[in-house]
Formats: C-alpha cells, structure tokens, sequence
C-alpha cells in the first residue's frame, strides 16, 4: 500500500498567522550565516515551526537588505502600467526592473490599485459616451418632431400673399378727381409790388383745397 507523501502543513507545530519579531530575527540570522539554500529544510534547520514557502516569502517579501519600503512612487506605477502593458501578468519579470520591489508587493498594488482605477476610468467613459449618444438622438428626435410640424402646418394652412389683382381697385374710382385747374391769373391785388413776384393768397389756397375736396 502506497503511503501519502508528508505534509509539513498538516503538523499541528506548524505555526500560522503573522511572523513574530523574534521568528524574523532567527530567519535572518540563519541565512545570514548558511544562505537560503532548501526552504523545507531551512525552516526544520532554523528552528522555526513555519513551513518551507512561509519562510521563503517573509525573506523575500520583508526580511532581505535590498527590500525597498515605502508606498510605490509614481514614476514606479507608470514603469508598472508600462511593463505590464508589455508582459502581462509575469510580475518576477517586471520585479527585476524595479529594484527593491517584490513580485508580490507589485501584484498586490497592481490587483488594488492600478486595476481598479482602470476599470473605473473604464467605465467612467462608457458612461459619458452613452450619455452623449442619448443625448445627440434626442436632438435628432426633436429636430426631426419641428421638421414634422412645420410640414404638416404649411400642408394645411397655406400662407396668404399680396397680390396686386387683390387690391380694390374701386378704392381709386371712388372719389372723383378735381377737374378744376388752379387759377393761372391772379388777382391784383395779390400781386406783391415790393418783389415784383406772384404769391398765391390765403382765399386762394382755401378755395382751392375746396375744389380738391369736392365742396
């Protein structure tokens, strides 16, 4: 009968949970004095009651020298927006050309913060570009209503224009114009002997006015 292969996590020693200060002081003096060698083996060597890979990503994540702390800068955001633009998901890659920077710390951001940023940008412009869509049909469907009416009112209701043949023309006829022609001679005593010029006088004119009105 085959027997199952041992599993470290299954031991109830096995500890879990967060690193202690005193398990991150054995782990690093250890490698300091015999390297990082087997992680399964280092863990049992060391003294520690972590599983091999627990004890390989606390070194690699928190506990080496050369781990750089601190939130990430923006220019190492738009470096991460960049290579990941170019190779996807492989983060050991993109970690080398961060230094300082884990694989784990650079997905972790990526999945936190750059993704959901993109995905709300995302959906930010979806949404104003379909507002804009609505909007722009229902211009076109209100032109397109005034188009309509103003159809259906010069269809129904032609527009009156002016015709000269329109115009009463008994209005013309109906009073009659003064045959009298104006005086040519005048009085004398309407002459003005001071300017050696003729003036038409007052009763003249009135006269005359009279005729025109047909009195």
């Amino acid at each position: 009968m085959d027997k199952k292969p041992y599993n470290s996590s299954q031991d109830p020693e096995v500890r879990k949970g967060p690193w202690t200060m005193e398990e991150d002081l054995i782990l690093i003096n250890y490698i300091a004095n015999h390297g990082e060698g087997v992680w399964n083996s280092l863990a049992k060597a060391a003294g520690l009651k972590r599983t091999g890979k627990s004890c390989r990503l606390r070194w690699l994540n928190y506990l080496r020298p050369d781990v750089r702390r601190g939130n990430i800068t923006p220019e190492e955001q738009l470096l991460i927006m960049e290579l990941h633009a170019k190779w996807g998901n492989r983060w050991s890659k993109i970690a080398k050309h961060l230094p300082g920077r884990t694989d784990n710390e650079i997905k972790n951001y990526w999945r936190t913060r750059i993704q959901k940023h993109i995905k709300q940008a995302e959906n930010s412009c979806s949404q104003q570009h379909h507002q804009a869509q609505m909007s722009s049909e229902t211009a076109d469907h209100q032109q397109a209503s005034s188009s309509h009416v103003s159809n259906t009112m010069s269809d129904s209701q032609p527009m009156d224009t002016y015709s000269p043949s329109s115009f009463n023309q008994a209005t013309l006829t109906d009073q009659p114009f003064p045959t009298h022609p104006f005086p040519t001679v005048l009085d004398q005593s309407s002459i003005c002997t001071s300017h050696e010029t003729n003036y038409w006088s007052m009763e003249d004119l009135w006269s005359n006015m009279q005729i025109l009105n047909g009195d």
